[in-house]
């Protein structure tokens, strides 16, 4: 099911695995490598957005056409991890059409909160998430003591 959020933009699941989905995933690795050096891809796994606790996302123009995704991944009690977040270049309001079906879809689930992890030197993701709420938190999991990586996380509402 797609849901309408922002002007010619729907948000609905698929399947990570699909070509679309990959080749946007693709494009979100060279984009991170070119950023910060590193692709980011070994930290994403499909498996981990197919399960109960995961969902994988693409957000679509009114052509059908594949804008950009974002996906969460059960992460601890109460909490989802937010990954491989993509808009296009050139698009607008793909990110946040993205991210706001992704906040719905984890506090549907249950989560209570969203945590995240980019880098310093991504300073447009970082001031992204800021904007939309998220605060800086101690780095967690992997990302305990890498001081090139940021971690931020939003409590969430469960709408009624």
């Amino acid at each position: 099911m797609y849901k309408l959020l922002a002007p010619a933009v729907q948000v609905g699941e698929e399947d990570p695995s699909s070509d679309e989905a990959r080749l946007l995933l693709e494009e979100l690795s060279v984009a991170l490598a070119g950023i910060t050096g590193d692709s980011g891809a070994a930290s994403f796994s499909v498996d981990d957005v197919r399960g109960a606790g995961g969902r994988f996302v693409v957000a679509r123009d009114a052509q059908g056409r594949a804008l950009g995704c974002g996906a969460i991944r059960p992460l601890q009690d109460g909490v989802a991890e937010l990954k491989r977040m993509y808009a296009r270049p050139g698009t607008r309001g793909v990110g946040s059409a993205v991210l706001a079906h992704l906040e719905q879809a984890a506090a549907d689930l249950g989560y209570r909160a969203l945590w995240l992890e980019t880098r310093l030197v991504n300073s447009r993701a970082v001031g992204f998430y800021a904007a939309r709420g998220y605060l800086r938190i101690p780095n967690f999991g992997k990302y305990v003591g890498n001081s090139a990586a940021v971690c931020m996380a939003k409590r969430l509402i469960k709408s009624e």
